[in-house]
């Protein structure tokens, strides 16, 4: 049962991180400036003007801060690896927005903060809760499967910051959707880390998209943040759903997992193999995320940015809704309805295009 202690903890640490971040923000934007640490827009980005990038840093002191002071009644001892991990993607996020880092060096980044959470922390997969008949896992498939699904959720939120409010927006539904459930089920130290994070980007999505003067975007540094503290609540929420019973029991956890992230995974998975199919490197940038899309129908930043919120919150109202469904069967609705999803925008691009080209050809 939740306590008045509890929620106090969970209230405070939110303000702490959002107070930290806001205050933060507005020194980094003139260190920024002094140092010319800007983003450059290019062909195929989304901004139209010079915008400093050390977002992440703020997102960055607002978590770590407020997330150590808020957990400290109910410490949970991988806090020092995540920690640690976290730090590492600090700097590797740093020397990519600063300097540029070449992909492999960031990979094995990547992978080494991974691995001190998989391997030190013991934050792994240990059940796949009957998908495909499986449940429990040995440790030899259970390291390279959540490495594998960390790196995926990693970079799938580092693309997806493409426009204003986009990656924080889907990080703070997301977030506090798993918060939540974390909180009602009594995994307190990590409804205090999702709620950490949340508040966070609250002040950060101001800035990012109301900021006008004092605009910041978040880089690589926070984007790489992003993903690992989410990681770490995709297998926390999956590890604690094994053999839990009652009215907060999701029977499929790893389906209703993907349907809390499905923006950036499916978003993700479609370039990769429109890549593919063309014959480029899945790895080569271009405009064929589905906010570019949007951006291209019309669309401008916000506009696209809530779009795309609004869906993603439909997923995840979707996913709860199938919380006493099969792993299996709920893949199976989530799935196709993403598929379909991820393809409206590129279908209503291609009859704008139709409709321009045949006004071209008869104005009259």
């Amino acid at each position: 049962m939740n306590t008045l202690k509890e929620v106090i903890y969970l209230f405070v640490t939110f303000i702490m991180a959002a107070g930290l971040t806001y205050f933060s923000i507005p020194t980094l934007i003139k260190v920024a400036r002094l140092k010319h640490l800007y983003d450059e827009p290019n062909h195929r980005s989304a901004a139209t003007t010079i915008v400093p990038t050390l977002g992440g840093v703020a997102i960055y002191v607002g978590f770590i801060i407020s997330m150590i002071i808020g957990s400290n009644g109910f410490m949970f001892s991988e806090i020092k690896y995540i920690i640690a991990a976290l730090t590492i993607m600090l700097f590797i996020g740093l020397k990519d927005d600063i300097v540029d880092m070449a992909p492999k060096k960031k990979l094995l980044g990547q992978l080494l903060a991974s691995l001190i959470v998989i391997i030190l922390g013991n934050i792994r997969f240990t059940s796949l809760h009957g998908f495909l008949g499986i449940y429990e896992i040995p440790f030899l498939v259970s390291v390279p499967l959540t490495l594998f699904v960390m790196i995926v959720l990693i970079n799938a939120l580092n693309l997806i910051d493409g426009i204003d409010g986009l990656a924080s927006g889907i990080t703070i539904l997301t977030a506090a959707t798993f918060g939540g459930w974390f909180f009602a089920t009594g995994h307190y130290a990590y409804a205090i880390t999702a709620f950490a994070l949340a508040g966070s980007l609250t002040s950060f999505f101001w800035f990012n998209v109301f900021g006008k003067e004092n605009k910041i975007f978040m880089g690589d540094t926070g984007s790489l943040i992003l993903g690992t503290i989410m990681s770490v609540l995709v297998i926390q929420f999956n590890e604690f759903n094994i053999g839990l019973s009652g009215i907060h029991a999701f029977k499929g956890a790893p389906a209703i997992s993907i349907g809390i992230m499905i923006i950036p995974l499916i978003d993700t998975l479609r370039v990769f193999v429109l890549r593919i199919l063309r014959g480029t490197s899945p790895f080569t940038a271009d405009r064929n995320h589905i906010h570019h899309k949007l951006l291209d129908l019309g669309m401008s930043h916000l506009q696209a940015t809530l779009t795309i919120l609004t869906i993603n919150l439909g997923f995840i109202a979707l996913s709860i809704s199938l919380q006493n469904v099969p792993v299996g069967k709920a893949f199976m609705i989530i799935a196709p309805l993403a598929v379909l999803m991820s393809s409206v925008p590129s279908y209503l691009l291609r009859r704008k295009k139709i409709r321009e080209t045949a006004l071209q050809t008869y104005p009259d």
